[in-house]
């Protein structure tokens, strides 16, 4: 048994990766699943198309790598975060769809929540701060929109996960209703200093206890499959939240290690190591990881726009045809025009986390074209990366004296320029693994450590392989001048925001 099946369920697809006992990958297989948007802001996903599709993905994964469930040691679970599924104990059926990470419907809630003053108890038990990205809010509207639901609730009837904790008990068979720490940090639910639901949190967001899953480590044997599956039992030894995963992917398990994944949005964790460091600077204090009862603390930061802008160049204005247009457009971009991109699109993330300003273009010309405005875009993401780094610093003195080295992931690292630009602006070292497949890559390793095929931390780390350091090489005047010029067209955008309701 020398193969390791890494689930990587997102919020656009179901992913599945076998990996070797090497963690080369042996063979990968993906499918996308249907997105629901009943009402503006609202985001939901059927539990069953979660399931099948990851089902399908594992099976297709096996058959091109060549193996049954005898050579697999183990399977490792990661997943999108925050979305939050509610179902019914004896029969499986979820009571609503899932309402994914995205939903925006429980602003109302929140906003109640912070007017009664729980926040500063909120945050200071969870590290997160009250806003509806998280999964708390989403089981209490679940509770009071689904007929009945509370009442079933209170009787002992339902259960809530989030997408990890669901699929281990499909896989199961309904057999382990379990989720790992990392999940559990982002419910609101979860007190990350003492490991343990908090009852005060659950009677604020009027939650019952029964509903919970059981909260293990990161790397733990949770149970095994059912045989029916996939044609014999494995092991499920690994759950991690994909971001979390990430960081376990790329190895960063020393305090003042950063890593951060570049996809629709953009993550970024600083392993601050056993001390979790309460943010002044509204980035979020996370569990990164737990192995052997042993929390491991992060501060992360979350930009909302990264490869998206990109992708409203190609599809929403046309002025490329495919991502990679825009490394050639931007070497060709005018250097005496200062255009900056804000994409504000649905609001800034970290550090400011302002829901209500959309995006703005600044330091428009005559002469501003496709290059300076793909130049822009591009840019946009080192900037937003650089006001998060910045954050962490300011949180994190021991951030300073560390030689900071930014490890990146996601589907934005194959461009050349931006990660060039982006260790120019940082003033630090951009480093790119050879192996992208970070988040599966963590998740398989989780369950590869517990089943014994992978060695402990240290070592796993030394198996981390660097394809490309990107290398500062700007002027000081002129990183100076550009972050200056960044700053001004995020104070203008705030700005827009003063007096509106």
């Amino acid at each position: 048994m020398s193969f390791v099946l890494a689930i990587d369920q997102g919020t656009t697809s179901s992913r599945a990766i076998v990996f070797r006992s090497d963690i080369s990958i042996a063979a990968t297989a993906q499918a996308e699943f249907p997105q629901y948007f009943p009402a503006s802001g609202w985001v939901e996903h059927e539990p069953e198309d979660i399931w099948t599709s990851t089902i399908a993905t594992c099976r297709e994964a096996l058959n091109k790598a060549g193996v049954t469930a005898k050579d697999i040691a183990a399977i490792g679970i990661t997943n999108q975060r925050e979305t939050t599924v509610v179902w019914d104990r004896a029969t499986g059926t979820a009571v609503h769809r899932a309402i994914v990470w995205q939903d925006r419907r429980t602003a109302d809630i929140c906003a109640r929540l912070k007017s009664e003053g729980h926040e500063p108890i909120i945050s200071a038990k969870t590290g997160l701060i009250i806003d509806p990205y998280f999964s708390g809010t989403k089981v209490a509207w679940i509770l009071d929109h689904v007929p009945g639901a509370r009442a079933r609730a209170e009787r002992g009837e339902l259960m809530f996960g989030t997408v990890d904790c669901y699929l281990l008990w499909r896989l199961t068979g309904g057999k382990v209703h379990a989720t790992d720490a990392t999940n559990a940090s982002r419910t609101l639910l979860f007190n990350i200093h003492t490991g343990e639901w908090d009852d005060e949190l659950l009677k604020i967001l009027r939650v019952p206890r029964s509903m919970l899953p059981e909260v293990k480590d990161s790397s733990h044997l949770f149970g095994s499959s059912i045989p029916e599956l996939f044609g014999g039992a494995i092991a499920i030894s690994g759950i991690a939240g994909d971001q979390q995963a990430a960081t376990i992917g790329q190895a960063c398990f020393t305090p003042g290690m950063i890593k951060s994944t570049y996809g629709t949005g953009c993550f970024a964790l600083l392993n601050t190591g056993s001390t979790p460091v309460a943010s002044n600077n509204k980035l979020l204090t996370t569990i990164a990881y737990q192995l052997q009862g042993k929390r491991t603390y992060a501060l992360e930061g979350s930009i909302f726009v990264a490869g998206s802008a990109v992708q409203w160049l190609r599809d929403g204005i046309g002025l490329i045809k495919q991502a990679s247009d825009t490394d050639p457009l931007a070497e060709q971009s005018d250097s005496t025009q200062s255009v900056y991109l804000v994409p504000a699109f649905v609001g800034m993330g970290a550090p400011y986390w302002n829901p209500r300003v959309r995006g703005a273009l600044f330091g428009l010309t005559r002469n501003t074209g496709p290059a300076e405005i793909a130049h822009a875009v591009l840019e946009s993401v080192c900037y937003q990366t650089v006001d998060l780094l910045a954050a962490m610093r300011a949180d994190w003195p021991e951030a300073e004296a560390a030689n900071i080295v930014l490890r990146v992931d996601g589907g934005m690292t194959a461009s050349q320029w931006t990660m060039q630009r982006l260790a120019d602006l940082l003033d630090a070292p951009v480093d790119r693994p050879v192996i992208q497949e970070t988040t599966a890559l963590g998740a398989a390793y989780l369950a590869g450590l517990s089943a014994g095929i992978y060695p402990e931390p240290a070592k796993f780390a030394d198996n981390w392989r660097l394809e490309h350091r990107f290398k500062p090489n700007m002027s000081q005047a002129t990183r100076e001048r550009k972050l200056a010029g960044w700053a001004r067209a995020v104070k203008g955008l705030l700005a827009s925001d003063e007096g509106e309701g």
